[in-house]
């Protein structure tokens, strides 16, 4: 009996580490990212539908806010992708539940680009491998590869071709969201206008970051935190700023803007400590709302 259905579960992510290069003469930049998936996820539930009627998608949930429900969606993208390589006729409806902060720097709709990629391979039994969805998933966005396998990686190049991290333990996170998210090329934007003039080497993995990793060491992880993308970030929302300082002050090892930002993310020791932080951080007045979650988790996965 053919699957009328299926469900995929896929992280959000965080960067500890996110180093720009200078801007290359196609408008890109190369880079250097250390990617941690973290437990907060979006569900993809994608169903065949009568014949002809095309790819259909609705979005739900608690972070809808200007999250594209056409063609522009990512999800969607990623359907037509595969319908073209795999000779696809796709009847079928594209349900997103979302949980992942929209336009917070945690690779929310890269996420559901995944899902959709997997979904699609288990739904029509394509029997695809890791190296196949990765091609489809680079020419989707360089942080699509990675929402694929989650984890903790490296991605060079534009952040798409990836190495396993050699990772230990559990990190936990405490989350301040913003009601409004950060156009990513505005941040690039703003990032290349705040260092013109200045000499920009090519990236680098940050050893320090790595032997941290590998050692299981949350308070070292969190001295070792870097992105430089955030002070883009912090130019174009200045009220980061503060709320990035009120996080430490209240006991964070690490903070940082995750990716082109607004979401802060802050490196707790523990669960309990995570609590306390984020009632410190709601008490606090400066942070529209927080959310908790822990790291490494596995990335896009099928689970009904």
């Amino acid at each position: 009996m053919p699957i009328k259905s299926v469900n995929v579960r896929v992280p959000a992510k965080v960067n500890l580490q996110l180093s720009v290069g200078p801007r290359e003469e196609d408008g890109f930049h190369n880079l250097v990212s250390v990617f941690q998936a973290i437990s907060i996820f979006d569900e993809v539930k994608i169903s065949l539908t009568e014949p002809n009627s095309g790819i259909q998608i609705s979005i739900s949930g608690e972070q809808t806010h200007g999250v594209p429900a056409d063609s522009n969606n990512l999800a969607v993208q990623a359907a037509l992708l595969m319908a073209n390589e795999y000779d696809l006729d796709l009847d079928i409806h594209i349900e997103i539940k979302k949980s992942i902060p929209v336009a917070g720097g945690m690779a929310g709709g890269s996420a559901d680009a995944a899902a959709t990629i997997v979904g699609l391979d288990y739904l029509f039994s394509l029997g695809m491998n890791r190296e196949e969805m990765a091609d489809i998933a680079a020419r989707l966005g360089s942080d699509v590869p990675f929402m694929l396998n989650g984890g903790t990686a490296i991605g060079t190049g534009h952040g798409d071709q990836l190495m396993s991290a050699l990772s230990r333990g559990t990190y936990h996170w405490v989350l301040a969201l913003s009601s409004s998210g950060l156009s990513t090329p505005a941040v690039y934007a703003e990032c290349d206008r705040l260092r013109t003039g200045l000499e920009i080497v090519e990236p680098q993995t940050n050893e320090a970051l790595m032997q941290a990793l590998l050692a299981a060491d949350p308070e070292s992880v969190g001295a070792a935190l870097v992105n430089d993308l955030q002070p883009a970030a912090c130019s174009l929302r200045p009220a980061l700023r503060l709320v990035l300082d009120v996080g430490q002050e209240y006991g964070a090892l690490g903070a940082l803007v995750s990716g082109s930002g607004p979401t802060v993310a802050f490196l707790v020791a523990d669960e309990e400590a995570g609590l306390d932080l984020a009632v410190a951080l709601t008490s606090s007045g400066v942070v529209g709302s927080v959310a908790r979650a822990y790291g490494p988790v596995a990335g896009a996965k099928v689970i009904s």
